[in-house]
């Protein structure tokens, strides 16, 4: 019968062998990732890198080594960091639009409030990427970027004109929406650079900015002033637009400017011009003209 006593040899060649790969710690296998998983895991690494620098300083090189992967192998699947930069873009693109998704419930002004919290939380953690792209200073800007850019205005000017449910939103107030949506953009990405202060005094003065441009529409547009009436009426006096319209009070307030702004309110009487009622006054009744 042979011996079950194993050899010097043997018993060297068992403890020297290599033990199965378990990973890290002890752990199974990594399993490998699908096509579809592989491509959106480098699209996912490479918008995190996107969104700590400029994208002309991140290389195919620091997305291959954040993602695990060779470089051949991130070329394999995007034919180059411009194309791998606009997929991750688009990406960004579909949150940030759903970011602008809010249920249509409550005052106007809290509803704006909630979404443009989440739009500056976005903006605060995506900033160096974006900020090159809306300067149109990086050199990663193209056509396709573009596109993903207008797209998400698109959304946001769709989504606010749809909370304001209005049947046929005018030229002028679609103006005043695309308007106020360029300047939000323009005051996050200074506010990203200088952080001069908080971010809610930042989100309160952006949604108050778009309370006072819709009322100064309504000024000149007769229809859209008969829904601004509901408007406030459904505002709370501690929300945004009841604070704005208290700080505007407290500023009437100050000496002068009231007396100022009722001269400014009375207007200046073309020369000739009778008051109305002069003008309906029946004829011989002794009525005096305006001078």
């Amino acid at each position: 019968m042979a011996s079950r006593t194993p050899s010097p040899t043997a018993d060297r060649a068992a403890r020297t062998a290599p033990a199965p790969d378990r990973g890290a710690a002890g752990e199974r296998p990594r399993r490998r990732l699908s096509v579809d998983e592989r491509r959106e895991q480098l699209i996912a690494v490479a918008l995190e890198l996107f969104s700590r620098r400029p994208p002309e300083e991140v290389s195919i090189d620091d997305i291959a080594a954040a993602a695990g992967a060779s470089r051949p192998l991130v070329y394999h699947y995007f034919p180059g960091k411009q194309a791998l930069y606009e997929a991750s873009l688009r990406r960004a693109g579909r949150e940030l639009s759903a970011r602008f998704e809010e249920p249509m419930e409550g005052p106007l002004s809290d509803r704006l409030y909630r979404v443009m919290g989440r739009y500056l939380d976005f903006v605060q953690s995506h900033g160096p990427g974006f900020a090159a792209l809306l300067r149109g200073g990086s050199v990663a800007a193209s056509a396709g970027t573009s596109a993903v850019i207008d797209e998400v205005r698109r959304a946001a000017h769709d989504q606010i004109l749809a909370h304001l449910a209005i049947p046929a939103p005018s030229p002028g107030l679609r103006l005043t929406v695309r308007a106020w949506i360029a300047n939000a953009e323009i005051t996050s990405l200074e506010w990203l650079a200088e952080r001069s202060v908080p971010l809610e005094e930042l989100q309160l003065h952006l949604v108050q900015e778009f309370v006072a441009s819709l009322t100064l529409t309504a000024a000149r547009e007769p229809a859209l002033a008969a829904e601004l009436a509901s408007f406030f009426a459904d505002e709370r006096p501690d929300g945004p637009s009841g604070r704005l319209v208290q700080d505007l009070a407290g500023l009437f307030a100050v000496p002068g400017i009231l007396d100022a702004v009722t001269a400014l309110a009375g207007g200046a009487r073309p020369a000739g011009s009778v008051d109305e009622a002069s003008a309906q006054a029946p004829e011989g009744s002794g009525a005096a003209p305006t001078e």
